[in-house]
């Protein structure tokens, strides 16, 4: 794991110096091609979900509930009544 930190710390290290090495008109022009494809992704994305959102059918479909236990098998719990009968006298 110590040598995985210090091969990436050295990676950053030589890529600093690489950019401290380059012109700043080149800095300028690297910083802007990232911008440039930042927004374009942006822009994609963006024009995907408003693309999807208006294709999409907004209907909720109601259908029956159907019994999750199968049909002729019973329980083995016994049921209980929890409500007590009323008796009118």
């Amino acid at each position: 794991m110590k040598k995985l930190r210090a091969n990436i710390d050295q990676w950053l290290d030589r890529l600093d110096k690489n950019w401290e090495a380059m012109p700043i008109k080149r800095q300028h022009q690297v910083i802007l091609y990232f911008f440039t494809a930042y927004v374009l992704l942006t822009a994609v994305v963006i024009f995907n979900v408003c693309h999807d959102t208006a294709e999409a059918k907004n209907r909720l479909a109601v259908e029956h509930i159907d019994n999750p236990a199968q049909e002729g098998i019973e329980s083995t719990a016994q049921q209980q009544d929890f409500q007590k009968p009323i008796i009118k006298k």
